[in-house]
């Protein structure tokens, strides 16, 4: 079993939930400790975790399993969903159509190991993107695309594809892991035990019109 609640990342946590509460409370006035220019304490408390972890990827391998394959189907849906609003509205005599359509990781997850009472709170900051000022805590897409397919928006134009950089390549090779999945564990604020566990996801779609002038 790992310990995701070692001293060590306690007090890390403690501190990045102190500065967030902080700067929550007093209207995002600068902080004693500006650690949200950076993001340093976010970024060492990630590495710590992920290094311990990775030591023992087949404890969490069924969860990764899981993930990416929840992850894959809710960007589907969404992929769908947007395309469905574009193709009503291509036609139109708007203008240029761009649709934009956001996935974020979803509420503290029920199954995560580690329930204190402060993790969704802890949750929150993390994904607070105004405070963190990380730009990578989700998915985007944007339609049209030159290449209409699914498969080629999520980095597996080929079905062999495999985003396992960072894990261990022989245990992961025949996992299919999307480009979005690498973009949660190489470029977010999570560490992959806090991610791994997400089932749901929410969603946005935002339409953009260029409206067309004529003379």
């Amino acid at each position: 079993m790992i310990d995701l609640q070692t001293e060590d990342i306690r007090i890390i946590e403690d501190e990045i939930l102190w500065v967030y509460e902080y700067d929550r409370n007093n209207k995002r006035r600068p902080c004693p400790f500006d650690w949200t220019k950076n993001g340093a304490l976010i970024d060492v408390r990630k590495e710590l975790i992920n290094k311990r972890v990775l030591k023992h990827q087949d404890e969490i391998l069924p969860d990764i399993i899981a993930f990416n394959d929840a992850l894959t189907n809710a960007l589907r849906e969404l992929y769908d969903r947007a395309y469905a609003v574009y193709d009503s509205l291509k036609d139109s005599n708007f203008g240029d159509i761009r649709v934009h359509a956001l996935l974020y990781l979803g509420e503290y997850p029920k199954n995560h190991p580690v329930q204190t009472d402060d993790r969704e709170d802890f949750w929150y900051a993390l994904r607070d993107e105004d405070w963190n000022k990380s730009n990578e805590n989700e998915i985007q897409l944007f339609l049209p695309e030159k290449e209409r397919e699914f498969e080629s928006n999520i980095g597996m134009e080929d079905p062999n594809d495999n985003w396992n950089e960072g894990l261990d390549r022989e245990l992961t090779k025949d996992l299919h892991l999307t480009m979005a999945f690498h973009k949660f564990f190489a470029h977010s604020n999570f560490a992959i035990t806090d991610f791994i566990y997400v089932r749901e996801f929410i969603t946005e779609i935002n339409v953009e019109i260029e409206k067309r002038e004529t003379f």
